[in-house]
């Protein structure tokens, strides 16, 4: 203890920094030094008082600065220990995400550029399994200064996220009902792939026959279902819902719309392999645009928001805890595809 003590009085005649900053300085130099190693317990708050003679509430923001930074972590009636020795890092950020799909990808890419080096991140996927959502949830409880989520939309998952103090959450992707002061960036997704969807009427009009793949066990919307049912009978479109692609089952004058792009690719192999001629023969639709669907077969039809500036935004809460409730914009981008 003294010469985690020595650490700190040393930092004591420099006026430039805050009491708080002194402990934390100090702590780090500590683990820097090699006084301080993981496992190693630190002073207890009480302890910390009595020494150093500071107020508890500077040392109660001290140490909260170190858990949020990851140097730290509380144990309940055990105290404070050490569990890192990255002292670079600034903030430490949980990710949590559906899966790894490639508009995902393009999420955090771009989130881990607008952070930096300073932030680490840690990414977890909860594949729409509410069990391993809650997992995931007790396991990283209180080890993170901030946690940017894609929530399951559930009632259960409510009470689970509430437990995060509003300042160092942001949901993503999907709404989830919040208490107010709760920040999101999100997707609508009913009346926004409606409307798309009477856009391109005239273009789906064409075909005797418009299918939608959609597993009702999967991370996709049921918004989307609801809206693709809502467009087939107000517009008297010849539609129906399918849950797979099954290989070498394309039929021609068909449209088809795919969510995941698991059935996206098994339909163009498929098209390729007939030589049917896309925006003609067959017609395609999907979700989440990336560079792929611009380039491949002259251009994929997308409804898609823009992933680079959701992350953009939710590196900016990170950094600067301003509340943001916004529900992004939905792109259609028409090409050849239909």
């Amino acid at each position: 203890m003294q010469s985690l003590l020595e650490k700190i009085y040393n930092l004591q005649d420099i006026h430039t920094i805050s009491k708080h900053e002194q402990i934390v300085l100090g702590i780090i130099d500590a683990i820097d030094a090699g006084v301080l190693k993981v496992g190693d317990k630190l002073p207890s708050i009480n302890q910390m008082v009595t020494e150093v003679g500071y107020a508890r509430k500077t040392f109660v923001k001290a140490y909260t600065e170190l858990k949020e930074r990851g140097l730290v972590e509380s144990k309940n009636l055990k105290g404070y220990y050490i569990i890192s020795e990255e002292t670079n890092v600034t903030l430490k950020v949980a990710l949590i995400l559906f899966a790894y799909h490639s508009f995902q990808e393009d999420f955090y890419n771009t989130f881990r550029k607008e952070l930096g080096k300073k932030y680490h991140i840690d990414i977890f996927f909860h594949h729409t399994n509410l069990t391993l959502f809650k997992t995931i949830m007790d396991n990283i409880s209180r080890k993170y200064g901030m946690y940017v989520i894609a929530p399951i939309q559930a009632p259960e998952i409510t009470p689970l996220l509430k437990k995060i103090p509003a300042d160092r959450l942001l949901l993503i992707d999907r709404y989830l009902k919040m208490p107010k002061d709760y920040s999101y960036i999100s997707q609508e997704f009913e009346d926004i792939t409606y409307q798309k969807l009477v856009e391109l009427t005239p273009r789906i009009k064409k075909y005797d026959r418009f299918v939608l793949f959609f597993k009702e066990k999967s991370d996709y919307p049921p918004q989307i279902l609801s809206a693709f049912n809502r467009f087939i009978k107000d517009y008297n479109v010849n539609g129906s819902v399918v849950e797979n692609y099954e290989s070498n089952t394309l039929k021609k004058k068909t449209a088809y719309f795919s969510i995941g792009d698991n059935h996206l690719w098994k339909v163009l192999k498929d098209a390729r392999k007939s030589e049917y001629r896309m925006g003609t023969d067959i017609g395609i639709i999907t979700y989440n645009d990336n560079i792929i669907k611009e380039i491949a077969f002259g251009g994929i039809t997308t409804i898609s928001t823009d992933f680079e500036i959701m992350a953009k935004k939710a590196a900016t809460f990170v950094k600067e805890r301003n509340l943001i409730q916004e529900i992004t914009p939905t792109y259609l981008r028409q090409r050849n595809s239909l």
